[in-house]
């Protein structure tokens, strides 16, 4: 298998989609002769031509809308917002329709959108941009939201995505894009709502996403020379939310540490603790530790930003507290 980054497996699964299938087509900011915020889509518009790859004007729940009515009438677009702080603009349009046309008409047509977007902090561009807003949309039933970890997923569950019938919010994290790692090539699909044991253990039990993924396996390399164990958990996609491996995991292990970079209250990391405890009470040995990030707007200063943020240390201290 190819070592690529995660920005390449994206990219990779957007250009082989796009080339097995004519209805799909993208649209959003700077997609087209810019070639993507984030590079993604360079080299798309020249290859596939303006009618699709298109540049958009900025205003997300045109973009947001106009994908609804192009997916309801038969095409798939995949829609791109800059950052999920954008989508913000769309929320009537995510909320209100992607998420339910298909269930409001009664099945009679498929909503079959992609919105991909970018979330999270660490790149020093401000409170406003580097929010972790995950669970506000997985909140609302209708919408699948994925959040990859590693770039096999990223390509895997992107090539489904685009492929279901059902709109799917597909967040990448700002950070991941020059991570590497081994990506089958050609037809390689994950399956969505499917979580994925990253790191085998026996002593903790750790369930993440997104970037915490890769700050929990450094956490678990340095765990691991002191002689700690942690069995690694990935959720992948946080609607529809898979908590089988998770519970059987800390089944095994009898204690768990839950690891979001979202804030504490109401977040990612309350509905999987609450989980753990409803489908596993009497294997707990020990409380359920929670890592996320400062409840404060993130700083712009790095310093005070990566002190806001959730990182190795933190993990590392709350694994030693359940163990």
């Amino acid at each position: 298998m190819a070592v690529i980054t995660m920005r390449e497996a994206i990219s990779q699964a957007l250009w082989e989609e796009m080339e097995r299938d004519p209805r799909v087509f993208i649209l959003g900011e700077e997609v087209g002769v810019w070639g993507g915020t984030y590079a993604v889509t360079k080299g798309f518009y020249d290859h596939f031509g303006p009618d699709r790859v298109r540049d958009t004007p900025i205003a997300e729940g045109v973009i947001v809308g106009a994908a609804n009515g192009a997916a309801m009438a038969g095409l798939r677009p995949v829609a791109e917002l800059m950052t999920i702080n954008f989508a913000f603009l769309a929320m009537d349009q995510i909320v209100n329709h992607t998420a339910k046309l298909r269930s409001m008409f009664g099945g009679q047509f498929a909503v079959p959108i992609v919105i991909r977007t970018v979330g999270g902090g660490g790149r020093q561009l401000g409170a406003t941009h580097s929010q972790t807003p995950d669970v506000v949309f997985a909140h609302f039933p209708g919408i699948k939201v994925v959040a990859p970890g590693t770039p096999a997923d990223a390509k895997g569950l992107l090539k489904a995505a685009i492929r279901s019938d059902d709109p799917v919010l597909f967040i990448e994290h700002a950070t991941l894009y020059q991570v590497r790692g081994e990506v089958p090539e050609g037809e390689y699909l994950e399956p969505i709502g499917v979580s994925k044991v990253q790191r085998p253990g026996r002593d903790v039990t750790i369930v993440t996403y997104s970037k915490m993924l890769q700050v929990s396996l450094l956490a678990a390399d340095q765990l691991a020379q002191q002689g700690i164990e942690a069995e690694i958990v990935d959720l992948r996609s946080l609607r529809p939310l898979d908590m089988t491996l998770a519970v059987d995991s800390f089944k095994r292990t009898n204690r768990a540490v839950v690891v979001e970079e979202g804030w504490l209250s109401y977040g990612v990391g309350a509905e999987v603790t609450a989980r753990l405890y409803d489908q596993a009470f009497d294997y707990v040995d020990a409380p359920i530790r929670r890592v996320a990030q400062k409840e404060v707007p993130l700083p712009y200063n790095r310093t005070l930003e990566q002190m806001a943020l959730p990182q190795v240390d933190d993990v590392i201290r709350a694994v030693k507290e359940v163990i």
